[in-house]
């Protein structure tokens, strides 16, 4: 061995001891760090969230869901899309003017990539169906196809004026409601706060739409139950079709097995098709949808709703990136549909 080599690894094996020692401290260290949970009500519904940190975080977090509220709530008269919907067309340049942006980009997004199965201006109909933030009598065939002339997100647009910002409408009567990817962006929202603050180990939930990373307090995959979808359900929700592992993914369910209502012997469910003006009458019962971004996935799991088994398998198909986990009635059986690259992710 020629001196020079020596050298070399007299120099080298100081900083391999080094490094092990680091890398042993900091596993420690993060083992040490006790995991937080906090839980309240947001959006009309309840967030739970768990993260591996030193801190509370819980007082940033709700004010990072207020933000999101601020933004897309329908239920507060002084959200953007509230002043929106109100007729006040201009986007303020704030943080929650930003949100709100951010998501209709989103939205007007997965309308084309949908062909209308996903849409934001479907507000009026799902009020006039006894779903949305006002409710009426059930609509006559007359009342759907007149609302149908104020419902289509192509008739709605973005526009910049003077330095101002702000959506134009075809209709005056025209109203936007992001219920269906508001849930899912608040989660996306939380979850980047966590992220900024270097948490490895988290999960969100903001009523059943969830975003995970890293591992739980077991020291394992964070795995996530998918409801079987019946009306009547055990005494506590809880029976299970599925287990899904999770960890770095998000996660959003839709379905029509629990939000409906019989009236005159007919039973009505909550996810309204933008094109006909009705519910659907789709065998889906339960479209659930794995993404990077929660409110893609909550978006299309309400799309794939809409579109039923065959059209939302033919988007998967153009969309690898997600995966979905799809529950349908065949003949009153359940059966199920679930991408290839969802395979790995079932536990049960």
């Amino acid at each position: 061995m020629t001196e020079n080599r020596k050298k070399r690894l007299m120099w080298q094996v100081p900083f391999l001891v080094l490094l092990i020692v680091g890398t042993i401290l900091i596993i420690r260290q993060q083992q040490n760090m006790p995991y937080q949970r906090c839980s309240g009500p947001i959006f009309g519904t309840i967030y739970n969230i768990t993260y591996q940190y030193n801190e509370d975080l819980q007082k940033e977090l709700v004010e990072k869901m207020n933000e999101v509220d601020r933004a897309l709530s329908m239920f507060n008269e002084n959200s953007v899309i509230s002043h929106i919907n109100q007729g006040k067309h201009y986007i303020p340049k704030t943080t929650e003017g930003d949100m709100f942006l951010e998501v209709y980009n989103l939205a007007m997004q997965i309308s084309e990539e949908t062909q209308g199965a996903f849409d934001i201006t479907i507000a009026p109909l799902v009020n006039a169906w006894g779903f949305g933030f006002k409710s009426g009598d059930t609509p006559s065939k007359e009342q759907v196809d007149s609302m149908l002339q104020f419902v289509g997100y192509k008739k709605v647009s973005y526009f910049t004026e003077r330095g101002g910002r702000g959506i134009g409408k075809r209709d005056s009567r025209i109203m936007l409601d992001c219920s269906a990817i508001a849930k899912g962006y608040g989660v996306d929202a939380v979850a980047q706060l966590l992220e900024k603050k270097g948490v490895k180990n988290y999960m969100v939930e903001i009523g059943g739409e969830i975003a995970t990373r890293g591992i739980s307090e077991k020291r394992v995959p964070w795995k996530i139950g998918v409801t079987k979808p019946t009306e009547e359900g055990t005494l506590d929700g809880t029976e299970l079709q599925t287990i899904l592992n999770v960890t770095d993914k998000c996660m959003a369910t839709s379905g029509n097995y629990r939000n409906f209502y019989y009236k005159g012997g007919k039973k009505y469910a909550h996810t309204i098709d933008p094109k006909t003006g009705r519910p659907v009458q789709h065998n889906i019962l339960s479209a659930t949808v794995l993404a990077n971004h929660c409110a893609q996935a909550d978006a299309y799991a309400t799309s794939f709703m809409v579109m039923g088994l065959d059209k939302a398998r033919k988007l998967l198909e153009k969309h690898p990136e997600l995966m979905a986990y799809l529950i349908y009635d065949d003949n009153g059986e359940n059966k199920v549909w679930y991408s290839p690259t969802m395979k790995d992710k079932i536990q049960k």
